[in-house]
């Protein structure tokens, strides 16, 4: 099977209809990029030309745990990803593991704060961890094989992997810590109008850094694939270059539409899980929104980035072609259990929450007030660098099952994709 590397067939370029508005996409992220920084820095710069005027804010006291969670966070994505290219066993059950223990602490610190928003969220985080521990032990079985799709998707990372991660945990750092500068400048003042600001940040600090991610997820499942699919080993830097230039309105638009999507089959999945089958209207209206779910995944999916960068399709074209060959491959069943997206997610809550435990330990010594701000802060920015750092590894998993789908016999994969296919089979039979 050969992949061209720069496909223009009349597929690719019926596909490609649609540049005005991926170019619209991007040409607002960059716009909202660059507009929200210099909102950060004038903020910023106000809350350390009038914090005398300000006798509440105390910059010595905001800044310094803040930016030192931020910095954690890098150093958490770092080893999480160091440890599912080296040891995809240690890093699943560390995750699975460790990640609930973690949440739960950083609940108790929120609950011990004092605040009536600390106790709320303080609350909140022990509850999920306590249904992050249950979770994990429902999916135990599941671990050996996310463990060997693990170490044959993302045992051997393309070259200059290691270089990619720290551009793009440096850049997440670098715009995190400038947002984090304008949120204390906005707290200095602390008017309707500046907790205004600081939500129109948080929204920019989550958009961007779903694109970070997604555009290194983008350009190494693009090497991944051609490396599964025919043997080439193709450049990361160029394939990341190429994805800056050219596919920058998908992975723009895929990054608001694939969480959202996801956000609704996961509640779709607990209002059925909740429901049962004990009321009839219960289960009708949840079988009803478990309908939409499942619709709405078709055209909206995390393994449709494959296909972004490798065929230029926009995240619609792609979602739709990747699950129809997952349709036809009868590997729905097999994406439906696959435990990376969890396996990730509880990597993202571990890191944001020991983010947030030191940057709230230190806040809650040096100024208390402080302390449940910081600390949800640093949850949030430990959250999103870890899952930036998870990107490789995650666009690994994608491409193996995404080459597989389209050609199953290829002498390229081993026996872990059909040794679950049949285990899954024989459980349906049982």
């Amino acid at each position: 099977m050969q992949v061209d590397q720069n496909p223009r067939t009349p597929q690719t370029e019926q596909l490609n209809s649609g540049g005005i508005t991926r170019k619209f996409v991007s040409i607002i992220f960059y716009l909202q990029l660059l507009g929200v920084s210099a909102l950060a820095v004038i903020l910023t710069i106000r809350g350390f030309l009038s914090h005398h005027a300000h006798l509440h804010f105390h910059p010595l006291d905001w800044y310094p745990p803040m930016l030192t969670a931020v910095g954690l966070a890098g150093i958490m994505g770092l080893v999480f990803q160091a440890l599912s290219h080296s040891n995809p066993t240690r890093a699943i059950k560390l995750a699975f593991w460790f990640g609930p223990l973690i949440t739960c602490s950083m609940g108790v610190l929120l609950i011990s704060i004092g605040s009536s928003l600390g106790l709320g969220f303080g609350v909140l985080a022990t509850l999920v961890g306590v249904v992050q521990a249950l979770y994990a032990c429902w999916v135990n079985p599941r671990f050996d094989h996310a463990i060997s799709v693990l170490a044959v998707s993302a045992g051997f990372p393309p070259a200059k992997t290691a270089q990619l991660a720290v551009l793009a945990l440096g850049f997440s750092i670098g715009y995190c810590a400038i947002l984090m500068g304008g949120v204390g400048g906005a707290t200095a003042a602390g008017t309707h109008v500046d907790g205004i600001l600081v939500g129109v940040m948080v929204l920019s600090m989550v958009w961007t850094m779903q694109v970070v991610r997604n555009v290194v997820l983008v350009g190494v499942s693009w090497v991944k694939y051609l490396n599964f699919s025919c043997g080439d080993d193709w450049d990361l830097c160029r394939a990341f270059r190429n994805t800056l230039a050219r596919s920058m309105g998908p992975v723009c638009l895929g990054s608001v539409l694939v969480p959202t999507v996801s956000l609704v089959r996961g509640s779709a999945r607990a209002v059925s899980l909740v429901a049962g089958d004990s009321d009839e209207f219960l289960f009708s209206c949840a079988d009803c929104y478990s309908g939409l779910a499942s619709k709405l995944v078709t055209c909206a999916n995390r393994w449709g980035f494959v296909h972004i960068g490798v065929y230029r399709k926009g995240i619609v074209q792609s979602s739709r072609d990747t699950w129809e060959m997952f349709r036809r491959a009868g590997m729905e069943e097999l994406i439906d259990y696959d435990l990376t997206s969890s396996f990730c997610l509880f990597c993202g809550v571990a890191g944001g929450g020991l983010s947030s435990l030191v940057g709230g330990s230190w806040s809650l010594v040096v100024h208390k007030e402080y302390a449940t701000q910081i600390s949800l802060f640093g949850f949030l920015i430990g959250y999103f660098i870890t899952r930036v750092a998870l990107a490789g590894p995650q666009a690994g998993v994608s491409a193996y099952h995404v080459a597989y789908a389209e050609n199953s016999e290829s002498a390229r994969f081993d026996a872990t994709i059909p040794v679950r296919l049949q285990e899954l089979h024989r459980q349906r039979k049982s």
